[in-house]
């Protein structure tokens, strides 16, 4: 994207609030030249990637339990919030207020309803309408936080008019062709963001509640790294190392960076790096250095840790990447490698010890899923595994990519080991166990609420929370799909084929508390104390509005 030169620098992109703590935020911009950004006095140079150039602003010395309203400035100069600006002052509002913690989630936002074809048949954008509806209401009712579970953008799945842009810009028909309608590389990777992020509802949404993020498949790729067949096929292409360098790279700089604390962040060899970089001259590119980061960090996954850990009082978040570090050798699939596994049981055990009365889990893909689901991908990893490089197998693997076998059930020893995970910190056997040990997640394009019920003897109440998708549909026979799924008559015949192949049974049991529900769809969970309830909205073709759809309790308080 080239801009005309002006006298004064201006705002591309945000102010996105991210990390936000009692006494400190971070946020982030990408403007349209090197410049210093204000916000409330603090200050921070532009760092510049591929022409493109961002900031992230560190503002520290903030009160507990404040709400501070703030502007942006580029060299001086005040350009957010806009002066036509239909929308309440932004503000950062910091842990530590009085009444319940709320927090609002999803996944699954495929571009924005202003450049999406009415023939497509999507229903109104939920993140819109959700931002139109907190502008309304008073402060005290505002989230406290917003989790986004994957798929923020569609790498794969693009819009005409991204389409257009795109095919302008190549002029190779070699490449075109290679590469169809999707995204090639970083630059085109800025298109994606900049085409969702830029609606007034949304950028004033992100600008006032702060924000955390995780990638799913589409960020990079549908199916991304779905096994090791899969990933053998792909890296052959001569396309794709371009195109997972700019995804990783791109999700680094819009994503990953905001999900960092100040501490963390002066830690982080990249980010001082870069600040070492632009520090000597704001107009360095450093592109070269994360696409090395990039690089590495796709060949050996352990060399950057995409997970990271949210503290809001006596509400804790693990978010655990369910994608980029997988183990995808057939005998010995893992969602996560040892050492994520390790980190995460740790930081489980750690928020038992600090007492918390609710312990989040996010990942984008649902753990407990409907048990017909469940069973056919414990069915086929097993065919998988012990028809590895035979005809048999082979199969399996046909049906595993073409039907998307590839959650938490899909990867039955990880799909244990979390449970044993949860259920041991919901027996309290590291410390008072919380109140509840939510897992949320999205990717599968409808909502629904299951509880574990088995193990018994469990003082906590364990729910699988999965709402998707905020922008996007579920075509008609992933709608019938998902129904049948959840139907005593598809479970005993899934059933059947688990104990046909010998598979591995599990000790864990759940049940359905709500749903499937479809449409474009937010939740929210209110945390009170140890009391939790879990809202769900959803709107159709032809809302104007949310309708709020569920009102579920999820602890016993």
């Amino acid at each position: 994207m080239s801009h005309p030169d002006r006298t004064a620098p201006a705002l591309l992109l945000g102010p996105l609030l991210r990390h936000v703590d009692p006494v400190s935020a971070t946020l982030w911009v990408e403007v349209d030249r090197p410049c210093e950004v204000t916000v409330l006095d603090r200050r921070a140079r532009t760092f510049s990637v591929a022409g493109h150039h961002y900031a992230l602003v560190v503002v520290e010395d903030l009160e507990p339990g404040s709400a501070t309203p703030y502007e942006v400035h580029l060299d001086g100069t005040r350009v957010w919030p806009p002066e036509d600006s239909a929308f309440p002052p932004s503000r950062i509002r910091t842990p530590g207020r009085a009444g319940p913690f709320r927090l609002a989630f999803g996944s699954c936002r495929y571009a924005s309803p202003r450049t999406v074809e009415a023939s497509e048949g999507i229903p109104p954008d939920a993140l819109d309408l959700y931002a139109q509806r907190v502008a309304a209401q008073p402060e005290d009712q505002w989230p406290d936080a917003l989790v986004l579970l994957g798929d923020q953008v569609y790498a794969d799945e693009l819009t005409a008019h991204t389409k257009s842009q795109l095919h302008r810009r190549r002029d190779a028909k070699t490449e075109r062709r290679a590469m169809g309608d999707q995204v090639a590389d970083f630059e085109e990777y800025t298109r994606l963001y900049d085409e969702s992020w830029s609606d007034p509802q949304v950028r004033w949404l992100l600008s006032t509640i702060p924000s955390s993020m995780i990638f799913d498949d589409h960020e990079m790729i549908d199916d991304w790294n779905t096994s090791a067949a899969w990933r053998a096929t792909v890296s052959q292409k001569r396309w794709w190392r371009g195109r997972i360098t700019g995804g990783l790279v791109s999700y680094w700089v819009y994503q990953h960076l905001g999900n960092l604390s100040p501490h963390e962040l002066a830690e982080d060899r990249t980010w001082r790096a870069i600040q070492g970089l632009s520090a000597d001259d704001p107009t360095r590119d450093a592109e070269p250095m994360l696409r090395a980061m990039a690089e590495l960090a796709d060949a050996e996954p352990a060399t950057i840790r995409w997970s990271f850990v949210r503290h809001w009082g006596d509400v804790r978040l693990i978010m655990v990447d369910s994608r980029a570090g997988r183990v995808l050798e057939e005998q010995h699939r893992r969602m996560l490698d040892e050492d994520e596994f390790a980190w995460v049981e740790t930081a489980m055990r750690r928020a038992v010890e600090d007492g918390v009365d609710h312990l989040i889990v996010g990942t984008s893909l649902p753990w407990l899923l409907p048990h017909a689901i469940h069973n056919l991908e414990r069915w086929n990893e097993t065919l998988n595994v012990r028809h590895h490089g035979k005809l048999r197998g082979r199969l399996a693997e046909t049906i595993r990519q073409a039907a998307d076998l590839e959650h938490w059930s899909a990867f039955g020893h990880s799909f244990e080991r979390l449970g044993a995970a949860l259920a041991s910190v919901a027996r309290g056997e590291h410390g008072r166990a919380p109140a509840t040990a939510l897992v949320l997640s999205g990717d599968v394009h409808h909502a629904y609420a299951a509880e574990l019920v088995r193990p018994a003897g469990l003082e906590a109440r364990v729910h699988q929370l999965t709402v998707s998708p905020l922008h996007n549909q579920a075509p008609h026979p992933i709608r019938v799909g998902f129904r049948i799924g959840w139907s005593r008559t598809a479970r005993r015949w899934t059933e059947r084929l688990v104990r046909l192949v010998k598979a591995e049974p599990t000790d864990l049991e759940w049940d359905k508390k709500a749903g499937p529900y479809f449409g474009n769809q937010i939740g929210e969970l209110v945390l009170s104390g140890r009391q939790a309830r879990f809202l769900l909205s959803v709107s159709e073709q032809g809302d104007e509005h949310l309708r709020q759809v569920l009102d579920e309790p999820l602890s016993d308080a």
